[in-house]
């Protein structure tokens, strides 16, 4: 797959920019939405056959560069005993939070069957007979242990941070437990044939720096550092952590719409690669304000040397998929004259 730019990208040998797209496989494509008419949430997420379809269906509709698997980044946790079910309305709901020691948690064990992970793994990569590189990914330990906490989707995030200040010692082991899963994932994902992975952090950026630096930096440097293939670290409303998510180990920080791209002195002086970072919002826009915008990115994004096109987080679920194919061609016709 050498001729995947992509690929180039980690070496800084394309000579075309690449663009994906987070949640690029899913709710705003028609054609998921047909099959989500026959087929609840759940049963997407654990036939092979169903997720290996919905994982390629953005690489022949709107012609991106890579694939990123279909699956949700509670997955891990579920193989480790956690009771979590996927509403087709509400998302994830998850019973028996935590709340302190884990040792008290008979039910929780290490992940040990990605059985069906792995048939999905190849499964897409059979359909995508080398035509692009598959995207693995995983959640950041702390933003898994948030949901946990929580018990689904927060908005304050009041019991997440009650357990930091309360519980340390148990948070702590929490997010041991989940590191050493999240790679155990990454690599039965490596193993089956991935290319690439991003490590999510989603909610990362409720955190001061400070705080980031003991609960989230230590867990996810190890985990770059343990997996060995190209990496993305995307952290959500992360401007304020850049200076210590350039410390992790990953090869390219995925940076949300609170960073300007070509105008930040952190990325500034980065050595890794950059992936971003169009604002979402911005996907309901006319196309010529979307061609504006789209080239605003690329003219920054191109001065950090090695670069991905992609949002600033995931695609909405009712964006027409006209504005993503728009997008895909603009970037592809771009001149990266760096």
């Amino acid at each position: 797959m050498s001729n995947s730019i992509f690929l180039q990208s980690f070496q800084g040998t394309n000579k075309q920019i690449p663009v994906w797209f987070m949640r690029q496989a899913g709710r705003y494509l028609p054609e998921y939405q047909a099959l989500k008419k026959k087929h609840p949430l759940q049963k997407m997420f654990d036939t092979p056959e169903l997720a290996a379809e919905i994982t390629c269906l953005p690489v022949d509709i709107l012609g991106v560069d890579a694939a990123i698997l279909f699956a949700d980044i509670l997955t891990l946790p579920r193989q480790m005993g956690f009771d979590i079910r996927f509403d087709d309305r509400h998302g994830p709901v998850i019973g028996g939070t935590i709340a302190g020691d884990l040792h008290h948690r008979e039910d929780i064990h290490d992940a040990d069957d990605f059985s069906g992970l792995t048939k999905t793994i190849h499964l897409v990569n059979e359909q995508l007979d080398g035509r692009v590189p598959l995207i693995g990914f995983a959640g950041s330990p702390f933003t898994v242990l948030t949901y946990l906490v929580e018990g689904g989707s927060a908005v304050n995030f009041t019991r997440t941070l009650r357990f930091i200040n309360e519980h340390p010692v148990h948070f702590q082991a929490w997010m041991e437990l989940l590191t050493q899963n999240t790679v155990r994932y990454l690599t039965a994902q490596k193993e089956a044939g991935i290319k690439a992975f991003q490590l999510f952090d989603s909610w990362a950026g409720i955190l001061r720096p400070a705080d980031f630096a003991r609960w989230v930096l230590p867990f996810a440097r190890r985990i770059f550092a343990e997996v060995d293939l190209p990496s993305v670290y995307f952290v959500r409303n992360c401007a304020h952590l850049l200076a210590l998510m350039d410390q992790s180990e990953a090869d390219f920080l995925s940076v949300d719409q609170t960073v300007v791209l070509g105008h930040h002195s952190v990325i500034e002086k980065t050595k890794k690669g950059i992936q971003g970072n169009l604002f979402n919002g911005l996907l309901y826009a006319d196309d010529a304000t979307l061609a504006r915008e789209v080239r605003d990115v690329l003219v920054g994004g191109v001065k950090h040397g090695r670069y991905i096109f992609n949002l600033s987080h995931g695609v909405f679920p009712d964006v027409n998929p006209d504005k993503l194919k728009f997008i895909v061609e603009q970037v592809h016709a771009f001149e990266n004259k760096r």
